[in-house]
């Protein structure tokens, strides 16, 4: 890795001035992405800005029912939080089915947002890759791309979003708190992530110098309902080749809420809007469940050798969406 300085930063305005006046600059707390991309050649800051001892790392109610969940608290502590497991268990499954628990201690809420994808040509410095260096192709059109994107890609990138985590706070309509000098503004989590465009180096639509502070979980009373599910190679430690999360409110045989989100298909994680607003008002069957698998699926464009993402997925959401319509549970 390339030379740079270390500095603790001593408040949140230390921190964001800091990374501000340097916009080579990165921050770091758990660091369970950011050293592994280091040790490749990958990123190569000016300076490591260490935010881990900020006071970020509470789980809080809002005065509006919502849940605040401080950018340095561990996934570990977000999972293990019995509210948590009790009113967004969504969240908690998705956080426990991925990575290890070493793992899960160091890692952050802030820093899971900004996981980069595990796209083998990423992090093969052999190969070109515009989200390394914008401009040089994309290998993994035409090479080996079974764990590729089949929605929201571009000509310039077929990379997936690596995070179980944001999966699930895309289907719970998570809203992030980002702070800068110039003060504090909030990001939909919709529109916190970027698809690839003609820019795929761009993972988010954060400003250079902010920082993510918080997220928050909106208050959702049928969100107990929440399910996650993910199917991947092998049980241990993979990423997902498709994975989804739902959560469905029924009363009286009728659909009167839905959040449906994938995992592995896309830049980013993908929320299925167009089956949401198929399903309000449907009855929860498996037929019904079925149409909406198909509506959101229906732009998907596989590659060579992924194709068998749209079927899985497919049935992914039939099963998850079922799950939770029956109250939710393990899947």
């Amino acid at each position: 890795m390339n030379n740079f300085t270390y500095t603790r930063a001593t408040s949140l305005s230390d921190a964001v001035n800091q990374a501000d006046a340097d916009e080579n600059s990165q921050f770091i707390a758990g660091g369970t992405n950011l050293v592994d991309r280091l040790k490749v050649f990958l990123d190569q800051p000016s300076q490591l800005i260490d935010i881990s001892r900020l006071q970020m790392q509470g789980i809080e109610d809002m005065a509006d029912g919502s849940l605040r969940l401080g950018a340095l608290v561990s996934n570990t502590a977000v999972a293990d939080n019995s509210y948590i497991r009790h009113n967004y268990p969504l969240l908690a499954r998705a956080i426990l089915s991925g990575a290890s628990q070493q793992i899960r201690n160091m890692a952050t809420v802030g820093g899971n947002l900004l996981q980069r994808t595990r796209c083998p040509y990423y992090y093969d410095t052999a190969f070109p890759c515009n989200k390394r260096q914008p401009g040089t192709g994309c290998p993994a059109i035409t090479g080996i791309n079974r764990n590729h994107a089949i929605l929201g890609a571009s000509e310039d990138c077929v990379a997936v979003h690596p995070s179980d985590m944001c999966v699930a706070l895309a289907a719970l309509d998570a809203v992030v708190e980002v702070a800068s000098p110039q003060g504090q503004r909030q990001i939909p989590f919709a529109d916190f992530h970027r698809l690839p465009g003609n820019t795929p180096q761009q993972d988010t639509n954060l400003q250079p110098g902010e920082l993510i502070t918080a997220v928050i979980l909106p208050p959702l009373s049928w969100a107990k309902s929440g399910v996650y599910l993910k199917i991947r190679d092998r049980a241990s430690y993979s990423f997902a080749l498709i994975s989804v999360g739902a959560a469905i409110n029924v009363r009286g045989g009728k659909i009167q809420g839905v959040r449906l989100a994938m995992g592995g298909v896309a830049h980013k994680p993908w929320r299925a809007t167009a089956a949401e607003e198929f399903l309000l008002g449907k009855s929860a069957d498996i037929a019904t469940f079925t149409k909406a698998a198909e509506i959101a699926l229906q732009s998907a464009q596989p590659l060579t050798h992924n194709g068998y993402k749209v079927e899985l997925a497919k049935r992914a959401i039939r099963r998850a969406l079922m799950v939770s319509a029956q109250g939710g549970g393990i899947v």
